[in-house]
């Protein structure tokens, strides 16, 4: 026979079949069984979520506000051209290295990475260049084309022009960047001739007259598919 429950005045009748009963009951005879290790589980689901928002607000939430403040000077220095200032600091303010080493983790110490790669591949050293610019994550950053175009040139440098290419062609992947996307095709069109592949160093040429016409760049291509053999239209 069915069990009827009689709720508050304007809710409906709840009838529990005997059915309905014998699966609650099996509920209740398998939470009792494994209630240690259920109540464990939701125990430890939530240590972990607390521990998460705790690290995340009480931790890193700060180390982030201080790795943001200490980049101000460094970036001062930068844009001077006081690389060594940049990189390690004036005596009072912290340069962009100590960032990356105090703050490893932070978008502070991740963006820093760039900016001490800049600042090595301006002092003529390649080797640092590609190592900081290699740990930088630029993606869905302002620079991520910039950084590409950076290692582009650093590889340049070090005379790894397939690797240089490879680079170049990728910094120029923001259509519709109109300042970088130019330079960077120019500069992959030079590298491919370098690699003795005019065909490919054409393909860049033309795209950037294609697309880049009234860029500095787009004056001085027809120039460069000339001495390959594409006299245009």
């Amino acid at each position: 026979m069915a069990n009827t429950t009689r709720n508050k005045p304007g809710q409906e009748e709840v009838t529990i079949t005997p059915e309905g009963a014998e699966v609650l009951d099996n509920i209740q005879v398998s939470y009792e069984k494994n209630k240690k290790r259920i109540n464990t589980a939701i125990i430890v689901v939530v240590v972990a979520v607390g521990g998460f928002l705790g690290y995340k607000n009480f931790y890193q939430a700060p180390r982030e506000e201080k790795a943001s403040a200490q980049m101000y000077f460094p970036q001062k220095y930068l844009a001077a051209d006081s690389l060594d200032k940049a990189l390690n600091g004036d005596g009072q303010h912290k340069g962009f290295l100590n960032v990356i080493k105090k703050y490893s983790g932070t978008d502070a110490a991740n963006l820093a990475n760039y900016y001490a790669g800049v600042c090595y591949l301006r002092k003529g050293d390649s080797k640092n260049a590609i190592k900081y610019l290699g740990e930088f994550n630029g993606k869905g950053t302002l620079v991520e084309y910039s950084a590409m175009g950076a290692l582009g040139d650093a590889y340049m440098n070090e005379g790894k022009t397939d690797k240089a290419v490879d680079y170049y062609v990728k910094a120029a992947g923001k259509k519709d960047d109109a300042v970088h996307a130019p330079i960077y095709l120019f500069r992959a069109g030079l590298a491919y001739e370098k690699l003795n592949k005019p065909e490919e160093a054409k393909k860049m040429y033309q795209k950037i007259r294609a697309e880049y016409p009234m860029t500095q760049e787009g004056q001085k291509v027809d120039k460069q598919l000339a001495q390959l053999g594409d006299l245009g239209e």
